[in-house]
């Protein structure tokens, strides 16, 4: 395992100065109660204001609801999923019996929130310029263009631009619930917003496809609220 670790910590350019981290990182809540749902919460955090400011410089003519596309695309479950296949996560995660039988390790939301684990294990570890620095080498490959704008708008990005528009705070997430044996979860998620008293539920297999389900009956709870 250790020969593993050092190889991955080759490829991402960093290396810990407790490995004990990057092993958090990489367990899942299905493996021991030392596991990394904590290190992904704040590696979302870490990831997105990188990807924000990378994209701050890089696009700079872009409008800002262009540029929240752009991180959409960026972020999203699936392109974290192929980085954690390029990093060779799948051999490295620890899971239990019955998660790795039922093929977590291929899981496309098991590996995502693995690489934002990894993140936050970084953040922890040495910081935020070092964490920055991992997801600039991790994006390295990444073609940045203006024609990014033309992803087609996820429901929490959808949600962001109309509060925005409208000068309102951004929507708030919270995890209510999480059901179901460890390989098998569903996440009931809240999307609140305070401003106009409104609150609407999602659920999913991951928590970023359970606020996104949230996101997208909120957005419908708006549209019955003003039709027009």
């Amino acid at each position: 395992m250790h020969a593993h670790l050092d190889v991955l910590q080759q490829q991402l350019r960093h290396r810990f100065g407790d490995v004990r981290l990057l092993q958090r990182a990489l367990t899942h809540r299905s493996f021991s109660s030392d596991h990394n749902e904590r290190l992904e919460f704040l590696g979302d955090s870490v990831l997105g204001l990188a990807i924000s400011s990378w994209l701050y410089r890089k696009l700079a003519d872009l409008p800002e609801g262009d540029l929240s596309r752009a991180r959409s695309n960026l972020v999203k479950e699936g392109t974290l999923f192929q980085l954690a296949l390029q990093l060779g996560l799948p051999e490295l995660l620890r899971l239990g019996e019955g998660e790795a039988k039922s093929g977590g390790k291929r899981r496309p939301s098991i590996l995502a929130d693995a690489v934002e684990a990894i993140l936050g294990a970084v953040y922890l570890d040495a910081g935020f310029a070092a964490a920055e620095q991992v997801v600039h080498q991790l994006f390295d490959k990444v073609d940045i263009t203006p024609q990014m704008q033309a992803v087609e708008k996820d429901p929490k990005t959808a949600l962001q631009e109309w509060l925005q528009g409208r000068r309102m705070a951004l929507p708030q997430y919270n995890v209510e619930k999480i059901s179901g044996a460890a390989h098998k979860q569903t996440f009931t998620v809240a999307c609140m917003i305070p401003a106009l008293r409104l609150g609407a539920k999602g659920q999913g297999h991951s928590r970023r496809t359970g606020e996104q389900a949230a996101a997208a009956a909120m957005l419908q709870l708006l549209q019955d609220k003003n039709p027009s």
